[in-house]
């Protein structure tokens, strides 16, 4: 077992991809420690923490998408956390690389992988979004880069091309409780954001080493309904371009946001 890191896994309410996910973390090459955090504490989920031999952590403070995340990256007490989000599934040697991305990295603050996604029950490691993503995010595979501002900063100014479960994070160098609840969306974005700007490297492989499933369910989809995810990704924008540069790229960006529905 890797004693520096710990995968933290995201439930809530009752999903019927939960023990998909942990058994994927059980399946890693490289064995790891794993917890189970909730706010909405349920039968179902006390189940499998059962079945599984995993402590149920209850959130009883902040809530909100950014409460939960703290509460799931401070319960980890290992110098390495990754936020697993109770959908998605990790390959098997997700861990292996990305500890092996971390060791080559010149002090590295997270570190990262290409994704695919799960759609339908099916894996896809190829469609236009995924292409477009693995090309914002080319700059950093060459590692001389990826300890630079400029790169960290250009990967992330024209949309989000990381997968928020992808990552994993070194406690030392993001802090504790790192995450607000200023977005329902853009929680991650706004982290790169804020990350890329510190001293040390996003420490990136390109191999698609998890799969993030696309659902009709999920609080992205609830959020491009309703709009809210267009204004979030405006004022992103806003961080790195001026007004008009950021109203023009909104529209293309706000019609890639069809990939995330079925």
């Amino acid at each position: 077992m890797d004693t520096n890191h710990t995968f933290a896994v995201c439930a809530y309410k009752e999903s019927e991809y939960l023990e998909e996910c942990i058994q994927s973390l059980e399946n890693q090459s490289v064995k790891s420690n794993i917890i189970l955090t909730t706010s909405t504490p349920n039968d179902y989920i006390r189940g499998i923490c059962e079945k599984h031999n995993l402590e149920m952590l209850v959130n009883n403070g902040e809530k909100g998408i950014g409460g939960d995340w703290n509460f799931a990256y401070n319960s980890a007490k290992t110098p390495l956390v990754t936020i697993a989000h109770q959908d998605d599934i990790y390959l098997e040697n997700y861990l292996k690389e990305i500890l092996d991305a971390l060791e080559n990295a010149k002090d590295p603050v997270i570190a990262f992988c290409h994704y695919a996604e799960l759609r339908n029950a099916k894996q896809v490691f190829d469609n236009r979004l995924l292409k477009i993503k693995k090309l914002m995010l080319s700059p950093l595979s060459l590692r001389f880069n990826q300890n630079k501002k400029f790169f960290k900063r250009l990967v992330i100014s024209y949309g989000n091309p990381i997968c928020c479960p992808a990552v994993t994070y070194v406690k030392a160098k993001v802090g504790s409780s790192p995450f607000s609840n200023d977005f329902g969306s853009n929680i991650d974005w706004q982290q790169w954001e804020r990350l890329s700007k510190l001293d040390g490297s996003f420490a990136y492989t390109s191999s698609q080493l998890m799969c993030h499933r696309v659902h009709e369910g999920s609080t992205t989809s609830e959020l491009i309904n309703d709009n809210s995810r267009t204004d979030e990704d405006y004022e992103m924008l806003l961080r790195f371009h001026s007004k008009p540069v950021a109203k023009f790229l909104i529209k293309p960006y706000s019609k890639g946001q069809e990939s995330n529905q079925l």
